[in-house]
């Protein structure tokens, strides 16, 4: 039996979480830069004996935290997850299990098995946002099918999104009623698309 990827993606309001990253090095700069490529205004606690100047600089501008010292497990209360990106394995095995007692969720850089979540290839285009999987087997993947959506979703796909819920919002009737209609006006997309391959 072929297998298949059984990740359920979310969209996750990270402005409102409290998010703990340990490691401040070349890792931990990634996953920090991409959490705020993302989501500009997530709320960030980043623990390390040290940081590159570049992650101090993004902290900065985005106002995050830095603590600079060792990680202990105290930092992980009041969070919903925490990402860890050391350079030292044991380090990482030791936040996964310390998360994993109190319930959070963990994304230990570049070990799968010790997942709950993995951080995917993203589209952004204003309000239309996708994100990308490989199921954590190759992120050179989903980096090219990033690059790939990026190419063809028209910078206009904003304006349209704006234009339609400003025309739901005028619909009358119930939940239902509204959906067909909106389901009436947008399938268009699906035939102009088809219509013109």
């Amino acid at each position: 039996m072929e297998e298949r990827n059984e990740l359920y993606p979310v969209f996750l309001k990270v402005n409102q979480l409290n998010i703990l990253v340990v490691g401040g090095g070349n890792v931990g700069h990634e996953k920090l830069h991409f959490l705020f490529k993302s989501s500009p205004n997530a709320k960030v606690e980043v623990v390390a004996k040290w940081f590159l100047p570049e992650t101090e600089e993004l902290a900065r501008k985005h106002g995050a935290k830095l603590t600079k010292g060792r990680y202990k497990r105290k930092y992980l209360k009041k969070r919903h997850f925490v990402i860890a990106a050391t350079n030292d394995a044991k380090l990482n095995k030791r936040v996964y299990k310390d998360a994993k007692k109190r319930f959070l969720l963990a994304n230990i850089a570049d070990t799968p098995e010790l997942c709950d979540f993995y951080m995917g290839g993203i589209v952004n285009k204003g309000h239309v946002k996708i994100a990308i999987s490989t199921n954590g087997k190759s992120p050179t993947t989903a980096k090219r099918l990033r690059q790939f959506f990026e190419e063809v979703i028209p910078e206009n796909v904003n304006e349209m999104v704006e234009n339609l819920n400003e025309y739901r919002k005028s619909i009358k009737g119930d939940f239902e009623a509204k959906v067909e209609q909106m389901n009436s006006i947008t399938e268009s997309l699906i035939y102009k698309k088809q219509k013109n391959d």
